[in-house]
């Protein structure tokens, strides 16, 4: 082979070379898709709110922290096809909760339940009654349900249901006050992640409402 031979072959295996580089570089996968995250919007605090008269407090409480079953500890979006099999929790591909539901709901119930009394955490709690000998009732929520429910293929909700149960301690031990159920559906506005979270953030705010007014109920003698 002469060395004019060699030079003419250099330049076409480059070429070649060149092209499958071009080639496999258009076969690299896409970058992953982040997921969208969602909560439950900034509240419902409106200026008709703000102008109704001071009330009187209500006795200070202990919310404890949210007891929800191990599926809704993540923060996977879940539906259920009502129509074709309830008992299937499925998760939203690409659309997540920024915090786990149970921690999403306790702040939406602190701050409805801050409107008229103190609120206090367990760990406040601990320290008062340790401190000042003052134990006051403590809220206890555990989430059943979460999921944005298909009851046919055109027709969904949000649907939310949760236990409340309302403890007083005293000398002899904590008793229970009183425990009560709340089951909420809201319409929801749209069959996909989006219209899901719209449901279930509304249906969250209808919850945390009666919750709030049975508390109260409960506070007065």
């Amino acid at each position: 082979m002469t060395m004019k031979n060699k030079a003419t072959r250099i330049p076409t295996f480059t070429a070649a070379g060149l092209a499958l580089l071009i080639a496999g570089c258009g076969a690299l996968p896409d970058k992953p898709v982040r997921a969208t995250l969602y909560d439950f919007g900034p509240g419902a605090a409106s200026a008709a709110t703000a102008a109704q008269p001071p009330t009187a407090a209500l006795p200070t409480l202990a919310l404890a922290e949210i007891e929800s079953n191990t599926r809704l500890d993540g923060t996977q979006i879940l539906y259920r096809l009502g129509y074709a099999d309830a008992n299937e929790l499925r998760p939203y591909g690409q659309s997540r909760w920024s915090l786990p539901p149970a921690q999403l709901m306790r702040q939406r119930l602190r701050d409805a339940l801050a409107e008229r009394r103190t609120v206090l955490g367990p760990e406040e709690s601990a320290t008062i009654a340790r401190t000042e000998g003052k134990v006051p009732d403590t809220l206890r929520i555990s989430l059943d349900e979460f999921s944005h429910y298909f009851e046919s293929a055109g027709s969904s909700v949000g649907l939310v249901r949760l236990r409340a149960t309302l403890i007083r301690g005293g000398s002899g031990g904590d008793r229970v006050v009183g425990q009560r159920t709340f089951t909420v559906r809201h319409p929801a506005p749209s069959a996909n992640a989006p219209g899901g979270v719209k449901a279930l953030a509304a249906a969250t705010d209808a919850a945390v409402a009666e919750v709030v007014q049975w508390v109260d109920q409960q506070a007065r003698p």
